[in-house]
This record gives C-alpha cells, structure tokens and sequence, in this order.
C-alpha cells in the first residue's frame, strides 16, 4: 500500500478475507473493502463496464493462490503485480505466458533484490570480470518465526512451497541475476524449518543456509537480542546488506508503472531453482555444504519431535 500511494496509484478496491485490516486508514481509507471474493469481482467488473476499469491488481495472496489471482487479474482485463514466489511450479508459468499473449496484459513479478544497490555494484563487478572467473559464495539467511508459523499456510509445504520458496526464492533470483545459468543443484537438507544445499551457477560456487529456527542463530546475535540474520560473502568478502532495504517496493512499482517491471521470463530461473530443491534427492553433506548445516545438526535429535520443531 505504501508503494503504490508512494508512486501516486489510488487503491480503488481491496479483497482479503481476514477483516483485521484497520493499518489500511493510514493509506487509502476511502477504499472500498471486500471479504467475500464475489463481491469483489462484482465491484471489478462493474468499474470495467462504467469506464473506468482498474489499470493494475496487485495481488499478496497466500502462495499458493498466486497463479490463480494472475490468471484473474488478466481475465479481468488487467495488469497483474505479484509478490514472490510467482508460482509454485515451472509449469505454471507456461501457463500465465499463454494467458499474456492471449489477453495482451502483461505480468510484473516482485524481484526487489534486483534493485539493491550492493546486488547491482555486484553484478556490475562480475560482469566486468573475464568470463571464466568462478566465485566462492557463501549465504546464510535466518529469519526466526514462531509456532504460529507452522500452524499457518506458510508452514504447509503444498501452499507455500517449502522453506526454500517462502524466504529463499528471492536470494536463488539473486544468484542467477548476478552469476548467471544454474549447472548443478545439490540439497544436503530439508525439513521444515531449515534447509541447506550446494549451486553452481556459471560464474559462482554457492553453499546456501535458511532457516526459520532461533537455534540456528549465531551466538552473537543472540547476545544483541536479534532475531535475523543474513551473510552473503563473495570469496571472503562480505557483501554489506544491512542498509538498502526500505524503497525496493517503492522501486519496483515505479519501474511498472514505467512499463519495466519485471517479467515471467525473468522470474522462471528462481522458480525451476527453488521446485527442484523441493523435491530432489538428499545427498550426504560434505566441503561442499554451508559449515552452519553441521552446527544445526548437530542437536537434531532435541530438535525435532516427530519431524517438528520441539
């Protein structure tokens, strides 16, 4: 809401069928608000027919509800914004691709990292680079969540797509963005709450770490009291992500209403990246896995009751 206020949209008409949604009076309090899906389409269409039919529907759904909400929004006659993950599966963007050309509205995924000015300074070093230099990565994400998280949506696999998909996709996009076509895709672990694996992309090595477990902190920032965590380094190096963050949304809604947002094409190497670590085959973790995996298990029996977090 903030971004599209910040770009001068107006937010005509809101769907959501939770009501707890009074933080919508610090944005756009005139807005017409609607818990019930068929309300809402009545509303759409009946703007679409008086002249004045919506220009953008930007959807922040569940996950798994994303393919259906784009799809809508085309149908309806307009553009789509979706937040990440586009889709679930690789499959389902052949689809939307289809839907594109058949109605001429096009689909603007949120990529934001994309837009980060350490990511782009990044990019533009290796492209810089002679071609067949290859990178040691390094990334950590930890972001601590509640029970409340696995009682959610997010905590079942097939609406949120796994752990990889509901905070990583954004880090895979990231990696393909700045190191190009993804070789090899290597998984040491996935549970619920924590996952680690192995890529080579064409200009990068990487060992990844997520994980939704205060367990998986480092001490240190446990001291400070912090509840996340991120690291990315680049052969050693540290790549300073604590600041940059506030205007990417900002960002991406002004590059869409440009007309530069970006597309379905862009956002499928993330989304092949993350469908295929849902599913594939545990290899036994060696040089090769982020050195945070055997920390994490090294309490795995406390850690899990039954395949949960205890």
């Amino acid at each position: 809401m903030a971004a599209i206020r910040e770009v001068g949209g107006d937010l005509v008409a809101i769907y959501d069928p939770k009501d707890s949604v009074g933080t919508i009076d610090s944005y756009f309090p005139a807005s017409h608000f609607f818990v019930e899906f068929e309300r809402f389409d009545r509303y759409i269409d009946l703007m679409k027919r008086s002249g004045h039919a919506i220009d953008y529907i930007s959807i922040c759904s569940p996950n798994y509800l994303h393919d259906a909400h784009v799809r809508y929004a085309l149908r309806t006659g307009a553009h789509a914004i979706c937040e990440k993950p586009l889709v679930l599966n690789p499959w389902n963007i052949d689809g939307l691709a289809e839907l594109e050309a058949q109605t001429g509205k096009r689909v603007n995924t949120i990529l934001q990292l994309r837009l980060h000015p350490a990511v782009r300074a990044l990019k533009e070093r290796v492209d810089a680079e002679p071609r067949g230099k290859v990178h040691n990565v390094d990334l950590a994400y930890i972001t601590s969540r509640g029970n409340w998280y696995y009682a959610s949506w997010k905590g079942d696999e097939g609406k949120s797509g796994g752990i990889a998909t509901n905070i990583g996709v954004h880090f895979y996009d990231m990696l393909s963005f700045v190191f190009g076509d993804l070789k090899t895709n290597v998984v040491h672990h996935r549970a619920i709450d924590c996952a680690a694996g192995y890529l080579e992309y064409e200009r990068a090595r990487v060992r990844w770490f997520l994980s939704i477990n205060e367990r998986d902190l480092p001490a240190s920032v446990k001291e400070r009291k912090q509840r996340t965590f991120r690291s990315i380094t680049v052969d050693g190096t540290e790549i300073e992500f604590s600041e940059g963050f506030t205007d990417l949304h900002k960002a991406s809604y002004q590059r869409i209403v440009e007309g530069q947002g970006f597309s379905i094409d862009q956002a499928r190497p993330s989304i092949e990246t993350v469908a295929e670590i849902r599913t594939a085959a545990i290899e036994a973790a060696g040089d090769r896995a982020h050195p945070f995996l055997e920390v994490a298990l090294k309490d795995s029996e406390a850690r899990y009751v039954d395949g949960w977090p205890a």
